[in-house]
């Protein structure tokens, strides 16, 4: 497939929540090459084909609740988390998906356009070892239509995050 159907974005013409993380990754010494999609990249599928890449190559931003604790999880777009098995890699409990105004409280952003950083306050996050498996992978930059190119070991890093399988 061919990648990288949508051009880098200035920064001033990108959304509010979008500047912002390309202000984090700026800030963590990673230069924020922030595209801005015609279409939603909501879903990875939707991602994938306005990207041209695998769905695989998307790192899905999602957030479960660990109690009263957030947990991000980046998971490839190629497979759902096993929330018993990570909570029990973890050592925790359990993993219940947060709800919308859960999700903007602890990322600032909506649901389909969570990015694994420009957050209020850091996160527990997890980067699934699966996204490893791909030289380039997309994550969502604050909005929907809005991504950013990195890898894994980016993430892991960018994050602060475990990487871990998390799909069983």
């Amino acid at each position: 497939m061919s990648e990288n159907k949508a051009p880098e974005t200035p920064p001033e013409e990108l959304p509010e929540r979008s500047r912002r993380v390309a202000e984090a990754l700026q800030a963590a010494g990673v230069r924020p090459q922030v595209r801005r999609l015609e279409e939603s990249a909501r879903t990875a599928a939707l991602a994938a084909q306005a990207l041209g890449c695998e769905v695989g190559a998307i790192a899905n931003s999602l957030v479960f609740m660990a109690g009263e604790a957030p947990v991000l999880v980046l998971t490839s777009g190629r497979h759902r988390v096993a929330t018993k098995a990570l909570a029990a890699r973890l050592d925790l409990p359990r993993l219940d998906r947060a709800g919308p105004e859960q999700v903007r409280t602890a990322t600032g952003q909506a649901i389909g356009g969570v990015a694994p950083v420009g957050h209020p306050a850091p996160l527990t996050t997890v980067v699934d070892e699966a996204l490893a498996d791909y030289e380039r992978i997309w994550a969502a930059a604050g909005t929907p239509e809005t991504v950013f190119p990195t890898t894994h070991a980016e993430l892991v890093r960018l994050t602060k995050g475990r990487s871990l399988p998390v799909s069983g």
